[in-house]
């Protein structure tokens, strides 16, 4: 067999969804095996993504390969065309990389973020819920494998449907409803935006049955107010869900009651969508409407480092805390985006790597502090304390996790985070100068988070609280190896990165030639 032929991204979107027909097909008097079900379909999918690996040519990196091309719909000019180069491949390991440790972290979670007596419904509930994870599964890969602009779009919108359920069904306190109509209204609203200016460039382009493939329009607007307008119905789109300051607001409430398992894969994965669309799609689409925004954009991007490290200082709530610094990192992630260099570039993409894998540690550390609390769910850090005497390896992983957040170094989010601020600076010194007090404000929202949770006197009501358990230690453990194998050797991930970083910036400087 020969496997560089095999359709890899078909597979590796397919495999995920039979998985979660098998879990709702599943009889509830089978529903305990569901967990064991969604890992073992999981562990396939990370077995699929070495298979992809391996026919997947390194030394040409910023070139898409893996690719497959098949007529869908002719009529209106879309088509299933899919592909990888190494920032969508490394993006889709990541998704697949954290399913698994999602699923394990949900494994005696029978309530998904609430408590029930009915050990029967509580076990069919998880089946639903871990039938969810692998649904997304199959999102995350094809949004990051898209190369038809039509079809981008439909995954886009597709995926909101299970994150909706995710946080609505399964998710904590009174207001999870809220949080959930909340996230879907604004992703609603941006995707109805993006779905003109997706109609309006297809009629920019050379039109017929591929008309909306990527590659037959890119840099093909010719009207410079067109495509500035087409550039803002994209990037407004990609602005909600990366989130930016000040379309962020659906993230702090969908954090807050979203189940911990799904924050890690919203915050960690899904967010990136924004990022990862301007860099595919704003700047090779509308190169010069890229360069006439890029000022006004890096002006919210510092803004957003700053205000999201200021309002997580000041959360009570462990959860929107951590969403709040998401919305500081993001601003990072645009920073070295648009400062049009091939190092700001490279560094925005391994930046979003880094942050998927810094996210996830953090929001499942925090999701098993909340199992030891006494009602098993309590999220304020003032109903914690003293935590450090009694779950001693909770506390160090917590502070791991914490400094990979502050881009301390020897972690690779520093690597990440010191490339975009140089090339920040060689482009725009007061930019760099601002956007660098947000490592000060990390430092702050990190520390004073440990200390009010893990020092000090310890809270009666914790003084029994258990530690980590053996598959809580497996679920964190290849997150923190990550962080350290990325911070002490990153070229294992920027030999991925820095071609596709070259190409996207050439295309912004054949423009302005």
């Amino acid at each position: 067999m020969n496997f560089e032929t095999l359709p890899w991204i078909t597979i590796l979107a397919v495999a995920p969804t039979l998985g979660a027909i098998a879990l709702w097909l599943l009889p509830t008097g089978m529903a305990r095996l569901a967990p064991r079900i969604a890992l073992a379909v999981s562990l396939v999918e990370v077995a699929l993504l070495v298979g992809a690996f391996t026919v997947f040519d390194v030394t040409r990196s910023g070139t898409y390969q893996l690719v497959e091309h098949i007529s869908w719909i002719p009529q209106i000019g879309t088509t299933y065309a899919v592909a990888v180069n190494g920032v969508s491949l490394l993006l889709i390991a990541l998704a697949v990389l954290l399913v698994p440790l999602v699923i394990l972290a949900a494994w005696k979670e029978q309530g998904v973020g609430r408590l029930t007596d009915d050990a029967e419904s509580a076990h069919n509930k998880l089946r639903h819920y871990l039938a969810l994870v692998l649904l997304l599964t199959t999102f995350m890969v094809l949004i990051f494998a898209a190369r038809d602009v039509f079809l981008f779009y439909v995954v886009f919108e597709a995926m909101l449907i299970p994150v909706y359920f995710m946080i609505g069904f399964f998710g904590n306190g009174a207001r999870r409803r809220y949080a959930a109509i909340k996230f879907l209204l604004y992703s609603l609203v941006g995707g109805l935006i993006m779905l003109a200016a997706v109609i309006g460039v297809y009629f920019q382009g050379p039109g017929g049955e591929t008309g909306f493939l990527t590659e037959n329009l890119t840099a093909a607007v010719a009207d410079p107010n067109v495509e500035k307008w087409l550039f803002v119905g994209f990037f407004i789109a990609f602005a909600i869900k990366a989130p930016m300051f000040p379309v962020h607001t659906w993230l702090p409430d969908t954090a807050q009651h979203a189940p911990a398992g799904t924050s890690v894969l919203l915050v960690g994965v899904l967010d990136k969508i924004g990022t990862f669309g301007m860099l595919t799609l704003c700047l090779p689409l509308f190169p010069n409407a890229s360069q006439w925004a890029a000022p006004v954009i890096i002006v919210f991007a510092v803004i957003s480092i700053i205000y999201g490290g200021l309002l997580a200082i000041g959360q009570r709530d462990l959860m929107r805390l951590i969403a709040y610094t998401s919305v500081s990192h993001f601003g990072f992630i645009v920073l070295g985006i648009f400062t049009f260099t091939a190092a700001g570039t490279a560094g925005a993409s391994f930046y979003m790597v880094n942050h998927g894998l810094s996210t996830g540690l953090l929001f499942l550390v925090a999701g098993f502090l909340f199992l030891r609390s006494p009602t098993g769910e309590s999220q304020l850090l003032a109903d914690y304390g003293g935590m450090q005497k009694v779950t001693p390896v909770l506390a160090g992983v917590f502070l791991v996790a914490g400094l990979s957040a502050l881009a301390m170094p020897g972690l690779s989010t520093f690597i990440s985070e010191i490339t975009v601020l140089i090339a920040t600076y060689e482009v725009n010194v007061w930019a760099a100068v601002f956007a660098a007090t947000g490592v000060v404000l990390a430092a702050l929202y990190v520390l004073l988070t440990y200390q009010k949770i893990f020092t000090g006197p310890k809270v009666d009501e914790l003084k029994d609280a258990p530690d980590l358990d053996a598959r809580e230690k497996i679920v964190v453990a290849p997150l923190i190896a990550l962080l350290l194998i990325l911070g002490f050797v990153p070229g294992l991930a920027l030999q991925y990165l820095d071609d596709p970083a070259a190409a996207s910036i050439s295309v912004i400087e054949g423009d302005t030639e």
